[in-house]
């Protein structure tokens, strides 16, 4: 089973066991642990996968290359290797199941190389091409809990005046700040604020299991985050879904955002705007098309969302934002946020806010045509609209619309009160 670059070489190492991929072999204590080549490879797998539950069609896809395996097979390797790691069905304390999902590495997990490995493999997985990785900025996540209980991860970064980030689809705390799809964004903003952002229910580090996916919801888990960090009086970032998520805030809690920042957003969802009837088959499509290919190892389903958040990015763009899919959420939330963002309606909410704000959108948007982003500049009283020179939905580091993005952020709120 070979990954490629860095996976070919990494050592994972967790409690007293040390998993050396290269040599393929298991230590617990420096003793060698016998272990078989299947599930040796499934540990790897769910091992380079622990951001998430690994789903079983793929385990099947990856390690026996085939799912014309019976399920059973896979299960017998489960038990097999919490045998190796000590473990069992009743602990789970490496190895989780997620019932009817699939399975999760649970313990906690430090990565690095062995003095062998080739140099290139330092280089991060997915990088835009002509730019040189940077070290990522430093974090501190935490959780906090929302009024019915739902657990959510948020991050503080950086120093300097508060910038809040609501947050939107496809966000890892962790995975973000490697992937050239996001920390761009974090690494700059986070030298210019004091930026908090948290990963919305369903996604990246917040709690997985949910059923309700909906702007109520999604605004009570920002009055979760902001209130459990400490934040006051800020001003409000919103990205695509976000910005729906922002708007609603601002219009519930006028005095706790000083300045609205938008871009690429929407104050309907596409069910709700639609006014074709293709349009309305097209909304109705993408739940459709992540049940069927979220989880597969071949991402042909998922590069239909790939080429609309990044019409023009460069290959090594889309294999980011493929795995993005992928470390993010699960093919069952991936439905249901698609489905809940079908209904996104906020227009009321943006005739009603009464603060300065800042509407941002590109020109050439092939997910959300420019005109979404006037729209909401005509609804929100008193706002500013600039246009950007990208095609992308997502600005790419590589764009030259991106400095340009961030200047107008500097400007904007230069003179906040």
């Amino acid at each position: 089973m070979s990954q490629g670059g860095l996976a070919e070489y990494a050592v994972y190492g967790f409690g007293p066991f040390r998993v050396d991929v290269g040599a393929r072999e298991v230590r617990r204590d420096g003793a060698l642990v016998a272990i078989e080549p299947q599930v040796f490879d499934v540990l790897v797998m769910l091992l380079r996968e622990r951001h998430r539950v690994v789903s079983k069609e793929e385990l099947l896809d990856e390690v026996w290359q085939t799912r014309m395996v019976s399920e059973s097979a896979l299960t017998t390797r489960i038990k097999a290797l919490r045998r190796a790691l000590g473990d069992d069905g009743q602990t789970q304390s490496t190895v989780r199941t997620a019932h009817g999902r699939g399975f999760r590495f649970v313990a906690d997990v430090v990565v690095g190389q062995p003095q062998n490995a080739p140099t290139i493999s330092a280089r991060p997985p997915y990088d835009v091409a002509g730019l040189k990785p940077s070290k990522p900025p430093r974090q501190s996540i935490a959780f906090c809990t929302t009024s019915e209980g739902v657990r959510l991860a948020y991050a503080t970064m950086g120093a300097g005046p508060p910038l809040v980030k609501a947050a939107n689809w496809l966000t890892h705390l962790e995975y973000d700040l490697e992937t050239p799809v996001w920390r761009h964004w974090y690494r700059d903003l986070s030298q210019r604020f004091l930026l908090l952002r948290y990963d919305e229910r369903g996604c990246g580090l917040s709690e997985l299991e949910v059923d309700d996916f909906s702007v109520d919801v999604w605004v009570r888990d920002l009055e979760a985050v902001v209130d459990a960090a400490g934040f006051e009086r800020f001003p409000l970032l919103g990205i695509s879904q976000g910005g729906a998520v922002a708007i609603e805030y601002a219009a519930r809690h006028p005095e706790r955002v000083s300045h609205l920042i938008l871009y690429g957003a929407f104050v309907k969802g596409p069910l709700k705007r639609a006014s074709r009837p293709e349009h309305i088959r097209e909304a109705a499509l993408m739940p459709e098309i992540a049940e069927l290919g979220w989880g597969r190892r071949q991402p042909i389903f998922r590069q239909v969302f790939t080429m609309r958040f990044l019409p023009e990015g460069p290959p090594e763009a889309w294999t980011a934002f493929d795995a993005l899919q992928q470390q993010t959420t699960t093919t069952r939330n991936a439905v249901r946020f698609l489905e809940g963002f079908n209904e996104i309606d906020v227009e009321g909410a943006a005739t009603r806010l009464d603060v300065p704000t800042l509407v941002l959108h590109a020109r050439q948007d092939q997910l959300l045509p420019i005109e979404e982003g006037r729209r909401i500049a005509a609804l929100i009283r008193g706002s500013r609209f600039e246009s950007l020179d990208s095609p992308n939905h997502l600005l790419l580091e590589t764009e030259p619309a991106w400095p340009q993005f961030l200047a107008l952020v500097d400007e904007f709120l230069s003179d906040r009160a």
